[in-house]
């Protein structure tokens, strides 16, 4: 199958630091639900599980956000606990409690018998991005995503998400030969499952390392980095002929972006604790940077949200020679009213325009 030429490729042009017209925009968990429309979706499959697993009620969720907003990418309806599901470690979401896995990793034995899932097991993802790249016809690229090695590990250890992480850093401190092996094959997985996502049709990937920042120093190099590093550099980074960027966030890891940004990515993504001018001038435009605008902005009202997008973009720094996609400093909160959204994307398209 030829795919359909990409009738707006700036988002891909800003993550190679190519010049762009305009700071291209997307956001974190951009289908979810603050939409209506996406709590009708979810309703009609029954359950989160349901709705992800489902390529057609992926696919349309997917591009709900697109319908509605004026958005330079999609990103894959999905979740980052689809690799340690397949491992057979029982993920269930429960209402309100987020996501909770039966058979956690508590003991030798459990990771001992941890292996890379077969990647059949995690087919109903790869129907789902080949369905929506059919779908959005060129309209804007797609991004495939996976949860890092880290990331995914601290909700294998502790089961469900924590507020100190006590389980997997226990584990970290006392065991640390258990941890690597739980990581390593964490890795391997990822790896393959973001290249099966490229050969399915996805056109960028992010890795969310959103526990990150929760390491102390020295253990985040370790523990977290160096396996984000390896699915990086595992990568088929050319597909149909284009370049395929990989994006990085680590949530609260700005004091890292130097390394962070040698680990091999294209593009490095921030939270909205980072000031964007001052970690370019860290890094130079070695790589291109998303974000970081607080998601709680979006409350605000349109003054302050029209205030604060210029006041990132400014911070950026000169808009024409790329390297700039905006973004939330994190994911969108179920409570944004929807025009607020649209609000800030206007803002975004027409001051950074008025800076070319």
């Amino acid at each position: 199958m030829t795919a359909p030429t990409l009738k707006n490729d700036i988002f891909l042009r800003a993550l190679m630091r190519e010049p762009v017209p305009y700071t291209p925009i997307w956001l974190m968990r951009q289908a979810g639900r603050y939409l209506p429309e996406y709590n009708e979706t979810r309703a009609k499959a029954g359950s989160f599980l349901a709705l992800a697993q489902n390529r057609e009620y992926a696919c349309e969720v997917t591009l709900q956000p697109l319908q509605r907003f004026d958005l330079d990418a999609a990103i894959l309806f999905s979740d980052i606990l689809t690799i340690p599901h397949a491992m057979g470690l029982g993920l269930d979401f429960q209402a309100g409690e987020g996501p909770k896995f039966a058979h956690p990793l508590r003991h030798e034995d459990d990771v001992k018998k941890l292996t890379v899932p077969d990647m059949s097991r995690l087919q109903y993802v790869f129907d789902a991005v080949a369905l929506i790249r059919k779908e959005l016809d060129g309209k804007v690229p797609l991004i495939g995503f996976a949860g890092s090695p880290w990331t995914v590990g601290c909700y294998m250890v502790e089961g469900q998400g924590s507020s100190d992480y006590r389980l997997i850093k226990t584990m970290l401190y006392s065991r640390p030969d258990l941890l690597h092996r739980i990581l390593e094959v964490n890795a391997q997985a990822t790896q393959q499952y973001l290249n099966a996502q490229i050969q399915a049709g996805a056109q960028a990937v992010m890795i969310f390392d959103s526990w990150g920042g929760v390491l102390a120093d020295g253990m985040f190099q370790e523990f977290s980095l160096a396996y984000t590093r390896k699915v990086v550099q595992g990568l088929v980074r050319e597909h149909e002929g284009r370049t395929i960027p990989v994006i990085v966030f680590t949530k609260g890891g700005a004091q890292w972006i130097e390394s962070i940004a040698a680990s091999g990515c294209d593009a490095v993504g921030l939270d909205w604790t980072a000031s964007l001018g001052q970690v370019r001038q860290r890094v130079g435009d070695s790589v291109a940077l998303q974000g970081n605008i607080d998601p709680m902005v979006l409350f605000g009202g349109d003054a302050a949200i029209r205030a604060q997008a210029r006041k990132v973009i400014d911070d950026f720094g000169p808009v024409g020679q790329g390297g700039h996609v905006f973004n939330l400093g994190h994911g969108i909160s179920r409570f944004t009213p929807p025009a607020a959204v649209a609000t800030l994307v206007d803002e975004v398209h027409t001051y950074s325009r008025s800076k070319h």
